[in-house]
């Protein structure tokens, strides 16, 4: 076979084992063969016979790899169905992967209760397992275990895994104390224009990190003299920066104040983890944080992350455009008030329970029913703000709910250079969306749409707010190369499926 068609077997088999949960050491263990072996098929480095693709394949119970399919992975959707019923709204991705990231600052061991199962985390654990962290998939893979080496080897990191995630630049926060100089790959992701780090480094500086950028990597090294004597003022207020902020301050031996901070949803589920780890961390939910940080942590430690309020919004825009009753179990309704708010003043008819604790015991969560609405366009423009603002993530949903409604809405993502360009996708569906500039869209509703074949969008909130227009559309849909969606949902397809849709998943043979 040749290196290319190993390599590209080698990430099904990868893919497959990651779905049903297993290590490479329990796939080795179905297999009668050793780990190191079984890392040497999924890179694509050891030939690899027919009855042993056939093994693979029944061991993992999946017939993609038993049948050899390969290529990327499409959606077929029959639109025009009403959904109804009720849906979970799964943990917070973005929380998953920051705490993923601060798990490096814990020499004992950490367990993570209901991660979000996405490609965005199975990346950032292939990077984690490469330098030596041992993770695992607990409790019916619903949870997950991860134990740190006494050192790194960050020598061995899987550099292709690295490039697929943004969330790598976490790593500086957390690396600065293991380590006085060390290397990243550039961080990639969804692509959505230019987005520099120099926040990230404005920040960092003051605990001694300085970065060289060359031929692809980042080039860290650490001045352990150098300590931040005043408070720390980020000059973007970005979650990342200030989880990387946070994350260097962890285990910094003193008192670091951080202003300007962002407040969201990530950043709180962060510091609630890390008072988990021992440290305190005041002004939470504020724009000004004071870490009193620990120089050493070695703790066992378990912790619940919260629901995410983006995929909340996602299953609410499902409802509105679909023109269906739905429940929304679990909604963390801190972080969604103003979208509601916007929702309500267009004529969205939804009720909420009473509030109840998510399982950090911190976190306000409700649930939500949508029931189908006569809609208005906002008297004014939709646009992003920092936390308690209207959710930047959330922005791009309100352009399929917007082409639902009577009027014009301006919508306004200053944020990102090339997300608003991504919305005009909806016009291959029946759309009526003007591109502006690169930041801004006006949308014509109400909006009669149309079944289209379609590559996927290669941003992921962009790319969701077209499978969800395809939901809406009499036909069938078909939208190819749906990996974007997969880093950031878990099991999509199926959990609309449960409520009424009816969204086929299939590969190229």
């Amino acid at each position: 076979m040749s290196d290319d068609y190993l390599a590209r077997i080698g990430k099904l088999i990868r893919d497959a084992r990651q779905h049903r949960g297993w290590t490479q050491t329990q796939l080795a263990e179905a297999l009668g063969t050793s780990q190191s072996a079984v890392n040497r098929i999924e890179r694509g480095n050891q030939n690899i016979s027919l009855e042993m693709i056939a093994r693979i394949g029944e061991a993992l119970d999946s017939e993609i790899v038993a049948l050899g399919y390969s290529g990327p992975m499409h959606l077929r959707v029959v639109g025009g169905r009403r959904l109804s019923g009720a849906i979970d709204v799964k943990t917070s991705k973005n929380a998953c992967v920051a705490l993923l990231c601060a798990s490096l600052l814990n020499k004992g061991r950490t367990v993570l209760r209901r991660v979000a199962r996405i490609e965005e985390v199975f990346r950032l654990l292939e990077v984690l397992n490469s330098i030596g962290v041992r993770t695992r998939w607990v409790n019916d893979g619903v949870d997950l275990e991860i134990v740190p080496p006494a050192q790194l080897d960050m020598a061995a990191i899987d550099a292709d895994a690295a490039r697929r995630t943004r969330s790598i630049i976490m790593f500086l926060g957390p690396l600065l104390h293991r380590m006085e100089q060390f290397t990243l790959p550039y961080a990639g992701g969804c692509d959505l224009g230019t987005r520099t780090i120099e926040p990230h480094m404005i920040a960092l500086r003051r605990f001694g990190l300085e970065i060289a950028a060359t031929e692809g990597l980042y080039h860290a090294q650490v001045d352990r003299s150098v300590s931040p004597g005043r408070p720390i003022v980020l000059t973007e207020r970005g979650d990342t920066v200030t989880e990387n902020a946070l994350l260097a301050a962890a285990r910094h031996d003193g008192t670091t104040v951080i202003r300007n901070a962002s407040s969201n949803y990530m950043v709180q589920d962060l510091c609630f983890f890390l008072e988990a780890l021992g440290v305190r961390v005041d002004g939470v939910g504020t724009t000004t944080l004071t870490v009193h940080g620990v120089p050493q942590i070695d703790v066992d430690v378990d912790y619940s992350p919260s629901e995410d309020p983006v995929e909340a919004m996602s299953l609410l825009a499902a409802a509105v455009v679909t023109e269906s009753e739905l429940t929304i179990r679990r909604v963390p309704i801190e972080f969604l008030e103003i979208e509601l708010a916007v929702l309500e003043e267009m004529g969205v008819d939804c009720d909420r329970t009473p509030e109840y604790a998510a399982d950090n015991a911190r976190t306000r969560l409700v649930d939500l029913t949508v029931r189908p609405s006569k809609l208005e366009a906002p008297i004014d423009k939709i646009h992003p703000m920092p936390f308690p603002g209207l959710n930047i993530d959330n922005v791009p949903f309100f352009a399929a709910i917007a082409a639902a409604a009577h009027g014009q809405t301006l919508i306004h993502d200053w944020v990102y250079d090339n997300r608003a360009i991504y919305l005009t996708d909806l016009n291959r569906l029946g759309g009526r969306l003007q591109l502006l500039d690169p930041h801004r869209v006006l949308v014509e509703g109400p909006t009669r749409w149309r079944a289209a074949e379609m590559m996927c969008p290669p941003a992921l909130r962009p790319a969701v707010v077209v499978l969800l227009a395809m939901m809406a559309a009499e036909g069938t849909s078909v939208l190819r190369n749906v990996y974007v969606i997969n880093r950031g949902y878990e099991e999509l397809a199926e959990r609309l499926n449960s409520v009424g849709a009816q969204i086929e998943i299939f590969r190229d043979i």
